[in-house]
């Protein structure tokens, strides 16, 4: 009898693992998962290294140039140490540096747009790390998080909403034929259903590497606060609002580090969020966590000057909103449009309001230009509706 009762187990075991297996490969190559986030990711941070390279454009020369006190010569020596490339280090020349800019400019907003967005991709990743190894130690560290996030998008199909790609592939005219085109050799097809296998996977698991390297990020930095004394009397925002370094608005600051009971309790609730973030994600909570660290990463941009750590983190957020959020923006923004115009002044009624317009019929023409007014109303009705009734026959007749 154990014998037997082992052996049906053993099945039973071998059935719910095989469908498991099943379910979670169906879900890594069945179909690409959260495409809108992907796009928003890639515009987001095209948009955010952009807007960087642009900024620091007069600098330039001092932070990644031949003329930045951390020298060519010291970035090639630190390489060789650490691993790190960069083609901006290929060359001493002022113009190649020149040059390496401008591509990097052009390359940031073709990614933005997403125009061939699969080069592109790898292109971003080969700027962001180039700058970010040239001037490791001349940055805020605020790039560190956008590092590997342009890794992370090179795996993912982040063209396919809203870029140049998918309005190309939109506008692309349909054959006249709509006959059914042969599918081909079984070699082709083989190669083409393996190809659409990998590029979801890839999709899929650049999908998750985002997701867990933001968790990791929000969990460790919780935790980190935890073990500090500082976080745990409630004091650790006040000396950070008295740091000269990250104090771009004093005033600001010190009107702000006045409230000494509502900094103690952002703090207490900023260990809370960063804490209690991965165990949120998969229930309704985690909208006004959301909310909430986005409000967050606007104090950090504001009062500690920190615009470009603060965009990555909030671009960084947009992974765990599903699809059908980014779906429903356009039609609430053209609800909002459609209200909007509605709301206008009413058109004033034009004069005569007891005429009304010429009807067809015996007494009078359809279109005519006379209105036909209304007879006045009987005096002897004492506001009694009238009855139709039938005409009796005069006698004799």
């Amino acid at each position: 009898m154990p014998n037997e009762t082992q052996g049906t187990a053993l099945p039973g075991a071998g059935e719910r693992l095989g469908r498991r297996i099943t379910a979670g490969w169906d879900l890594l190559t069945g179909r690409p998962v959260s495409l809108y986030a992907a796009s928003v990711l890639r515009i987001g941070y095209g948009l955010l290294y952009l807007v960087f390279l642009l900024r620091e454009f007069p600098h330039r020369d001092e932070i990644w140039g031949p003329g930045s006190p951390w020298t060519p010569a010291l970035a090639r020596e630190l390489f060789e140490q650490t691993g790190w490339v960069s083609v901006l280090a290929l060359s001493d020349s002022r113009g190649y540096f020149e040059l390496c800019y401008v591509l990097a400019l052009v390359v940031s907003a073709l990614f933005m747009l997403g125009w061939r967005t699969r080069v592109m991709s790898v292109l971003f990743a080969v700027v962001v790390t180039s700058f970010h190894a040239r001037a490791i130690f001349m940055t805020d560290g605020g790039d560190n998080l956008l590092l590997l996030m342009a890794l992370y998008l090179v795996l993912t199909a982040c063209g396919r909403r809203w870029s140049l790609d998918a309005r190309r592939l939109k506008a692309k005219p349909v054959p006249a034929d709509s006959a059914p085109r042969p599918p081909g050799s079984p070699l082709t097809r083989q190669l083409r259903d393996g190809r659409s296998i990998l590029v979801t996977a890839l999709h899929n698991c650049g999908m998750f590497l985002i997701a867990a390297q933001v968790c990791l990020l929000y969990g460790s930095a919780g935790l980190y606060k935890v073990q500090g004394s500082t976080w745990g009397n409630g004091t650790a925002l006040h000396y950070a609002l008295n740091l000269e370094l990250f104090r771009p608005w004093p005033v600001l600051s010190h009107f702000v580090d006045e409230h000494t009971l509502v900094i103690a309790i952002a703090g207490y609730l900023t260990v809370l969020l960063q804490v209690a973030f991965p165990f949120v994600l998969f229930g309704r909570l985690k909208y006004p966590v959301l909310i909430l660290l986005l409000g967050m990463h606007i104090g950090i941009a504001v009062l500690m000057g920190l615009p470009l750590f603060s965009g990555a983190m909030i671009v960084a957020d947009a992974v765990f909103l599903p699809d059908r959020f980014y779906t429903l923006l356009p039609r609430l923004g053209r609800r909002v449009m459609r209200r909007t115009a509605g709301s206008g002044p009413v058109p004033a009624r034009a004069a005569g309001a007891g005429a009304v317009p010429a009807q067809g019929g015996p007494g009078g023409a359809l279109g005519s230009k006379h209105p036909v007014v209304l007879p006045a109303e009987r005096k002897d009705t004492h506001d009694r509706p009238e009855t139709a009734s039938p005409r009796l026959p005069a006698k004799g007749s």
